[in-house]
């Protein structure tokens, strides 16, 4: 039997959400997960209710969130991976896991109703993450934008996650995986190097 996963799809201009779909399907496909779009479903909240997992892809965070509260599920996936049900996402999908959406790279396209977000880790996330500055480029690194964060949130860590990594939560435990550092920014700790396979779980306090 397929694992049957709901993919809650929010990149409004740059690719079309059918589009989107099948790449996903395609690249799930020897794994056995049978996806299907919120969008194509009359009744997102059942269609989450049903479904074996849920996966959040990426594209624009704001319009992302938006859409998670025009629809009115974000309480209930919350409610539901709280409960067990399994949860991945990607890009703009891991952004949400966070307390809020205040430290996304994203450009604010919509302004949704909060930028309060799941919630599903105490702690902020900064996906795609890197500290590289091309030569010549004079505006703020990623380091400067989320000191900035820091500096009138001093009690909020954001931790940095870079291209080919992830956060794996499972129940009170937090770990990091994949081929490279990430980075913990909060209060006086600014870039404080995470290695892989790191155990993170004092993060979820």
């Amino acid at each position: 039997m397929p694992i049957k996963c709901q993919l809650m799809l929010e990149s409004p201009v740059s690719i079309n959400y059918d589009t989107y779909t099948d790449i996903v399907v395609a690249a799930l496909e020897e794994l056995n997960i049978e996806v299907s779009s919120i969008h194509n479903h009359a009744d997102p909240k059942k269609a989450i209710e049903q479904a074996d997992g849920i996966k959040v892809g990426g594209g624009n965070t704001f319009h992302l969130l938006n859409e998670l509260y025009r629809l009115d599920i974000l309480q209930l996936i919350k409610d539901k991976v709280n409960q067990g049900k399994p949860y991945i996402g990607w890009s703009a999908g891991s952004n949400i896991t966070g307390l809020s959406i205040r430290t996304t790279n994203d450009m604010p396209i919509v302004e949704p109703p909060s930028f309060n977000a799941l919630g599903l880790v105490p702690f902020q996330l900064n996906p795609h993450y890197t500290n590289y500055q091309a030569p010549g480029h004079n505006g703020e690194t990623r380091a400067q934008r989320l000191l900035e964060f820091t500096m009138v949130d001093p009690h909020t860590p954001v931790v940095g996650i870079a291209e080919g990594t992830a956060l794996f939560r499972q129940s009170d435990k937090l770990s990091l995986l994949g081929d490279k550092e990430a980075y913990l920014f909060c209060g006086d700790q600014q870039e404080i190097a995470i290695p892989v396979g790191s155990d993170l779980s004092h993060l979820l306090g």
